[in-house]
């Protein structure tokens, strides 16, 4: 349709990955293949702490929600990746890419969040373990989590919001595989001013500020631990936060290197792997992170398993 001889878009082109035509088969699958993993991994980890009462304490009320929140996140981009794959269809209608935005930044914002809370129920655990019933109680831990949740949906209804009241012209190939602010940013024929504005606004206190808590949670538990002079007690503290660490690692790496450390040489290409990176693998590992070194998960998934075969 044109107003004022202008066309408005009713649809984007979502150009996907670069992958030549002859491997698109074999991507799918892998692609597929790394998404069931990804909802099964986080979907027993969501079921099994619900099931065993021994799980249910602050630790694993995080673990539970980030869980929640991973297989959110990787829903919200592969089943369209997928589907543009094997119908060769890649369009995506203007509202239904405002929605894939919004929700891809409200489970994109509480993956954050979540990563600084956790990091916080490690320090409490490490640095005050006589006071850590006391400190990290169901309210507190209620008191936490719920305005985590409010925030990410507030800051992903604002940029939406504005995303909403921007124009688009002529073009409208996205270069990515879903829905992104800065590509969608780009391709608008009106100001943006507002809108880049308000990335930076809500950048700080969701993606910048919890990394730098992160970081002094965890100089602070280093600090403890070196004053602990039992091996076996250093050794424990640094296997409990590993999976931790590997986390952090993986989200805040590329998601600080592609939005807040922007290269010139930065391509197309390597902008889309980076993104594939926090969007599909780190959910994908995650599960495999925190249960392969975790006890209580492996003991919780067992005693289930021989619940099932007594019961049959």
């Amino acid at each position: 349709m044109s107003v004022n001889n202008q066309t408005v878009i009713s649809k984007f082109l979502l150009l996907g990955l670069p992958i030549p035509l002859e491997h698109q088969h074999l991507f799918y699958v892998l692609f597929l293949a790394m998404y069931l993993t990804t909802v099964l991994g986080n979907l027993l980890i969501v079921i099994l702490i619900l099931l065993d009462s021994h799980l249910h304490t602050p630790m694993y009320l995080f673990l539970s929600n980030l869980s929640f929140s991973d297989l959110c996140f990787s829903s919200v981009t592969m089943p369209k990746l997928l589907q543009n794959m094997q119908t060769q269809d890649p369009f995506i209608s203007y509202v239904d890419c405002l929605i894939q935005m919004y929700f891809f930044m409200v489970f994109g914002d509480m993956e954050s969040l979540l990563l600084v809370v956790m990091a916080y129920d490690r320090y409490v655990a490490i640095c005050f373990p006589l006071h850590y019933t006391s400190i990290m109680s169901p309210k507190h831990c209620a008191c936490l989590l719920l305005p985590l949740w409010m925030l990410a949906t507030f800051n992903a209804v604002i940029n939406t919001l504005l995303m909403a009241r921007l124009s688009f012209c002529e073009n409208n190939v996205i270069p990515h595989f879903f829905c992104d602010i800065p590509s969608l940013l780009e391709l608008a024929c009106s100001d943006t001013y507002v809108n880049e504005l308000m990335i930076f606004i809500s950048g700080g206190p969701i993606i910048l500020v919890p990394f730098l808590l992160i970081v002094m949670s965890y100089a602070q538990i280093v600090s403890s631990i070196l004053k602990v002079s039992s091996s076996q007690g250093i050794h424990k503290v640094f296997s409990t936060c590993g999976s931790h660490l590997s986390v952090v690692s993986l989200f805040y790496g590329t998601v600080i290197g592609l939005y807040f450390c922007p290269s010139a040489n930065n391509s197309t290409v390597k902008e889309t792997v980076m993104a594939m990176m926090y969007t599909v693998v780190t959910p994908m590992l995650n599960p495999f992170i925190y249960s392969l070194r975790n006890r209580d998960i492996k003991g919780a998934l067992i005693k289930v398993i021989c619940s099932k075969k007594i019961s049959l």
